[in-house]
């Protein structure tokens, strides 16, 4: 078997919380007066909190200090983790957590991935916490994707060379970021129509086909 890890991102592939983060940033746009509307909130997905909070500002960048914009940073995490508050294990799709429980057993480790500071909570509120073997997240990483750095510490925390390892991304961001780790990668959603992944999926039990 060529591959040894799966390294997953977290947001739109294990679980789906899109519609929260675009709940806390609309709610941030409106306190403001910037329009931000879902097109916007699709620009937003892979990336690092600052980063999306530039592309949110747009032209009006300027206007704010960079100590405002940490601000604005910090409340919208906290409207978001209030958010994920009311996420449940019902959240966890049953095929999701099959396919996962199957690659499990076939003897590969399982890590997750992410940018997002909130990973942990997440898999908490989901039922999946302490069900990977290692959580690379925005906790312990300085550059987002598609830097590859949170997918090296990954590997590195598994103890698997990169080359062994897979990464499932729905962001073009986060297939870069897995080229430039020299892993391979399976692109699922939006990710699909990139054509940078190695291999497509329309479902995650897909993935089954190539492990």
């Amino acid at each position: 078997m060529k591959y040894q890890a799966v390294i997953f991102d977290l947001d739109g592939v294990i679980c789906h919380t899109d519609h929260y983060h675009y709940l806390a940033w609309k709610k941030i746009a409106d306190e403001i007066g910037v329009h931000f509307d879902k097109t916007i909130n699709n620009r937003l997905r892979g990336i690092g909190r600052m980063e999306s909070l530039e592309i949110l500002l747009g032209a009006r960048s300027g206007e704010f200090s960079l100590q405002a914009k940490e601000e604005l940073a910090t409340k919208k995490n906290e409207y978001y983790r209030q958010l994920l508050q009311t996420m449940t294990m019902q959240d966890l799709d049953p095929e999701i957590k099959k396919t996962l429980d199957i690659i499990k057993a076939r003897g590969l480790k399982l890590a997750i991935g992410s940018s997002s500071k909130n990973a942990k909570l997440i898999l908490k509120q989901i039922g999946l916490e302490n069900y990977f073997d290692a959580v690379s997240d925005g906790t312990i990483i300085s550059r987002s994707k598609p830097d590859p750095e949170v997918f090296l510490k990954a590997s590195a925390m598994l103890g698997v060379k990169p080359e062994y390892c897979l990464v499932v991304e729905d962001a073009k961001s986060g297939l870069e970021a897995a080229k430039a780790a020299n892993m391979d990668s399976a692109a699922i959603g939006d990710a699909v129509k990139s054509g940078l992944a190695d291999y497509q999926l329309k479902t995650l039990s897909d993935l089954l086909l190539y492990l």
